[in-house]
């Protein structure tokens, strides 16, 4: 009998919360098969500009196994954990500020301290996609120590031939003029449509949209602000961990060449650069889901080098 194939404890779900800034909530969720003190490593999940941490992390589709990510990462041992950044989900909402990728990184830092107090102190697994991708580079630029491997899916470096940046600067004006924007249901479905038609399944984006806009309307401007003029965000040279670069065949939000020169500069010789086949930019709600599932537990379970000359 294979690992995989055994017995497997009941997920648990659990919600936590904590805080920053002299009160600033920030909420997060946990999910575990068994005792979290035995689980063979601690994934940190990080979202990206227009969706709280559940919809993209832990999303259940009738008829669509191990739809919820960290579902699959629980069942194989981990324990699995998201945040929602200010501004997004559960998290506090109401402050002054439109909770750039910087802020974002101090989410990060704050929350994998709570988590570090409650589970105990090794490094975490992290993986973010999108501006959280960025959020998470620059929480691993920071505190190295803290970050074992580190996941970058829908990556942007300098946004030197992205399309969907080149679009997007054209309402820079309107973004940085506000702190939040609205989002709806249309919007989440725009998402899925502006790369490539028929990679994500209707009924998965319906379920996406329908569980983003029951906790947002509106989202934060400041990673859009950011990723339109303030790139780079973080330096390679400066990440000192092991990293995976994740890209989607179809992905807009970074040209092949873009993310390739950002690869070069890493720091860590213990790197990766993967093309995920028939994929645009929600990676974990599209049809080849499982392909990036596989792609990512591989990482994450890699043996560290015995050599390092």
């Amino acid at each position: 009998m294979n690992e995989l194939s055994k017995p497997t404890a009941a997920i648990k779900g659990e919600e936590h919360w904590t805080t920053k800034d002299g009160g600033v909530k920030l909420f997060l969720f946990e999910k575990c098969a068994g005792d979290p003190a035995k689980s063979i490593g601690t994934i940190l999940f990080v979202h990206g500009s227009s969706m709280a941490s559940q919809p993209t992390f832990d999303l259940h589709v009738p008829g669509r196994p191990d739809s919820s990510a960290m579902d699959h990462f629980a069942k194989r041992g981990y324990d699995v954990w998201c945040v929602d950044m200010e501004g997004y989900g559960r998290s506090t909402k109401d402050r002054d500020n439109n909770a750039p990728i910087g802020q974002g990184a101090d989410d990060c830092y704050a929350a994998a301290l709570y988590i570090q107090k409650l589970r105990g102190k090794r490094p975490f697994l992290v993986y973010g996609i999108s501006s959280g991708a960025l959020r998470a580079a620059m929480f691993a630029e920071r505190h190295p120590e803290m970050v074992a491997r580190l996941a970058l899916d829908a990556m942007v470096w300098t946004g030197e031939g992205s399309p969907t940046l080149e679009q997007r600067r054209k309402k820079l004006p309107e973004f940085a003029a506000k702190n939040r924007r609205p989002i709806d249901r249309a919007f989440i479905h725009s998402v899925f449509d502006r790369d490539h038609p028929d990679t994500a399944e209707r009924k998965v984006i319906d379920a996406f949209a329908d569980a983003v806009v029951a906790l947002d309307n509106s989202v934060p401007t400041g990673t859009y602000v950011d990723m339109c003029s303030r790139l780079p965000a973080v330096d390679p040279e400066k990440i000192a961990v092991p990293t995976l670069i994740m890209r989607g065949q179809h992905d807009g939000i970074a040209s092949m060449q873009d993310l390739l020169k950002f690869f070069a500069k890493l720091a860590n010789p213990d790197k990766q650069f993967i093309v995920m086949s028939g994929i645009s930019h929600a990676s974990f709600q599209q049809k080849n889901y499982m392909m990036v599932y596989h792609i990512l537990a591989s990482f994450f379970a890699q043996p560290e080098p015995v050599y390092k000359g």
